[in-house]
């Protein structure tokens, strides 16, 4: 392998680690907290509004990385909004069509991708100034980092709040099930468990 081959690789496997682990949306950006405090009680919708951030991150990332060299910095962040704003639109009327029910538990929040700080800070970091390659992967890697993030919430959410998990259940008939997790407050409680887990584990590795 040249050198030149080496090095592409080695920024490709930085760009998708990064979201996963190093520059993770929630965990260590703290960005996109009002779905990852509202829609995290259960893992489907969880996972449903992941999928989501997926699509409308990996079409906006392609849409800014083809026109970055057209861009002008006094209209970079309406064309950003408006790229974002075309594909949630397509995301939440797909909702809406074939899985209604679903559209209709996430409520609010799948329109409100268009003000995600997530999907700005990728178009202008990243696809602004890379090539589609970089772009697409720089989307993944945050998009899977986030739709994991609110997975593992929720899933933790959901187990402790009904024994299930998927609405299967999981755990032994004398569990007791802990409401409050199935409240805003179980929200705020998880995440701030688990930002400071995250932060244990980066001191000791450090």
């Amino acid at each position: 392998m040249s050198d030149g081959s080496a090095l592409k690789t080695g920024v490709y496997r930085d760009t998708l680690l990064a979201g996963l682990w190093r520059e993770n949306p929630v965990f260590r950006l703290l960005l996109g907290m009002c779905p990852t405090l509202a829609v995290t009680a259960a893992v489907k919708p969880a996972l449903t509004m992941g999928c989501c951030v997926i699509f409308v991150l990996l079409c906006s990332n392609i849409i800014v990385s083809l026109m970055r060299n057209l861009l002008k910095p006094h209209l970079r962040i309406l064309m950003f909004t408006l790229t974002i704003a075309t594909f949630v639109t397509i995301a939440d009327l797909i909702l809406r069509a074939f899985v209604p029910d679903m559209s209709e538990t996430l409520g609010p929040y799948v329109p409100l991708i268009i003000v995600n700080c997530i999907i700005i800070c990728r178009a202008e970091a990243c696809a602004s100034k890379n090539g589609i390659i970089v772009s697409v992967i720089d989307a993944v890697g945050m998009g899977i980092g986030f739709t994991g993030t609110l997975c593992v919430l929720a899933g933790v959410r959901e187990l402790l709040a009904t024994g299930k998990i998927f609405e299967v259940a999981v755990m032994p008939g004398r569990f007791v099930p802990w409401a409050a997790m199935g409240m805003p407050v179980g929200a705020f409680i998880t995440l701030g468990l688990m930002l400071g887990l995250v932060n244990l584990t980066s001191k000791s590795r450090s």
